[in-house]
């Protein structure tokens, strides 16, 4: 039986492409849309030949297995607890908030309803990854003693630079990725970040759009992240997600984005980098859709979303007083 799969708003620019996944899955019937942003919304559902409901709670009413929710940050939570409400499992767009308290009302509340709550972390689809892990999990590294990751993009613009939307920068935006990617290679739990943040490509922005976190894991590992908005306005492509794990027994690098073509037209001198292979955001939405109407446990839960969180949060108040700050976050 194909699971019934709605949108909650095309804030999010990752919308349009759980739209387009939506649309390919076979065993996905895309109900509809609702936007706050009637016109936007009207928009992407006649884009993705599916309906426009008039309210949410006409969405979240339809016979819904699940609904995506692709707001702005700070509305995700207002978004989630509707769905618990109405008895709908989410697949949540990262972060999964923006504060501690928000994040665990929603996993609560979702928990109380018997609802699904699932966090997009596409990156753990990666094939790059994939590999990665299995080489972790066989032992071919030996004990993993640090690693060095990097989330770098281009400024995405609108209301991610809004603080009271967004609830941070780039290291909000880009943090959540890679340390979701590391909590899952490790096994492990991080227990104390120290960060420098700043303003540096774009001066009139109201918001960061670089950070250099150092993470120390529970169990001993100590990474560093470059999360930043470091790519200019015409890089080929949006960013990237890397890598290197430094073991006792060896090491092995990871890039996320390395399938792809470089292309080069004579027609106007122009460069496209064109990405080739398996699209991650395939997993996610499949993932979902059949825990949504199977029952089956979700892969990625609320509580990763909230554990990857707390280390930008943690990132963000060490900046803030110069010191390191232990997590998890009181």
């Amino acid at each position: 039986m194909a699971s019934r799969i709605g949108i909650i708003s095309f804030a999010h620019l990752h919308a349009h492409s759980y739209a387009t996944r939506c649309n390919e899955i076979e065993d996905i019937e895309f109900v509809g849309i609702w936007d706050d942003d009637a016109e936007r919304g009207k928009e992407a559902a006649k884009t993705y030949e599916t309906e426009f409901f008039a309210s949410r709670d006409a969405l979240l009413d339809a016979g819904l297995d699940g609904v995506i929710v692709t707001t702005e940050n700070a509305r995700h939570k207002e978004n989630v607890l509707a769905a618990a409400e109405a008895g709908v499992d989410v697949l949540c767009e990262k972060p999964i908030s923006v504060s501690v308290p928000d994040a665990q009302e929603m996993i609560d509340a979702c928990s109380k309803a018997k609802v699904q709550l699932m966090i997009s972390f596409p990156c753990r689809y990666s094939p790059a990854f994939g590999r990665a892990l299995e080489t972790v999990r066989a032992g071919e590294l030996g004990e993993i003693l640090c690693i060095k990751g990097t989330n770098r993009g281009r400024n995405p613009g609108g209301w991610f630079n809004d603080l009271e939307l967004a609830g941070g920068g780039a290291v909000m935006d880009h943090t959540v990725h890679v340390v979701d990617l590391m909590r899952v290679l490790l096994e492990d739990e991080p227990c104390k970040v120290y960060a420098e943040i700043d303003t540096m490509f774009n001066p009139d922005l109201e918001c960061d759009d670089a950070g250099l976190l150092t993470i120390s894991f529970e169990g001993g590992c100590v990474s560093t992240l470059d999360a930043s908005w470091s790519r200019p306005p015409h890089y080929p492509i949006w960013g990237d997600a890397t890598m290197c794990v430094i073991g006792t027994g060896g090491n092995c690098w990871v890039d996320l984005f390395v399938e792809h073509l470089d292309i080069y037209r004579n027609e106007d001198s122009s460069y496209v980098w064109g990405p080739y292979g398996y699209n991650t955001d395939t997993g996610v939405v499949r993932d979902f859709a059949r825990c949504a109407e199977s029952g089956e446990p979700v892969p990625i839960t609320g509580y990763d979303g909230l554990k990857a969180m707390e280390v930008a949060l943690g990132a963000y108040e060490s900046a803030r007083t110069g010191q390191p700050v232990a997590l998890p976050l009181a």
